[in-house]
């Protein structure tokens, strides 16, 4: 959609915001599976609603913010260089793909999205620690990307339906 460019920086604001709680919120919830590192990624939708509704460089401006200000409010710096290069990559790949899915396929760049940042935070940790080993977890986390990327792609691609059917579909 097009929208002044003091619109579009305060609607990335408000999904970074919104962002932000859903993650801390997350990080508050028990593990889902006994393997460590799986996350429903719930943050991801706003990335990717920003990416369809307001477009890409709102999209990585709100991954940044996201990424940066999640690390610092939840204490994990340690776990921010995993964080930023998977969202990095996982951006990379889901920007190619806008190019060429339209909104009813968003739960597809969702996926391999998701399936990116597993990758780019296996290959920060094999970098980090020296440990090639660690590319032994990267199937069980494929697994997890492509259940998790299903799940927040489809919540994302409705929640762009609706606004596009509201009063409200005009302003950001």
């Amino acid at each position: 959609m097009k929208h002044s460019k003091i619109s579009n920086l305060a609607f990335t604001g408000l999904l970074a915001a919104m962002a932000l709680v859903v993650f801390v919120l997350e990080a508050q919830l028990p593990p889902l599976t006994p393997i460590p590192g799986i996350k429903l990624g719930l943050a991801n939708i706003f990335t990717l609603f920003a990416l369809y509704f307001i477009g890409p460089m709102w999209a990585l401006t709100l991954l940044i913010v996201r990424v940066t200000l999640g690390s610092v409010f939840s204490g994990q710096m340690s776990v921010f260089l995993y964080s930023m290069a998977g969202g990095l990559l996982s951006y990379l790949i889901m920007r190619l793909l806008y190019i060429r899915m339209k909104e009813d396929r968003i739960f597809v760049v969702s996926v391999f999205g998701a399936m990116a940042h597993n990758i780019g935070q296996i290959l920060t940790g094999v970098l980090l620690m020296q440990t090639p080993a660690l590319f032994y977890y990267l199937p069980v986390l494929l697994i997890s990307g492509i259940i998790t990327g299903l799940f927040t792609g489809l919540a994302a691609q409705f929640s762009i339906k609706a606004l596009k059917k509201s009063p409200i579909s005009d302003s950001p």
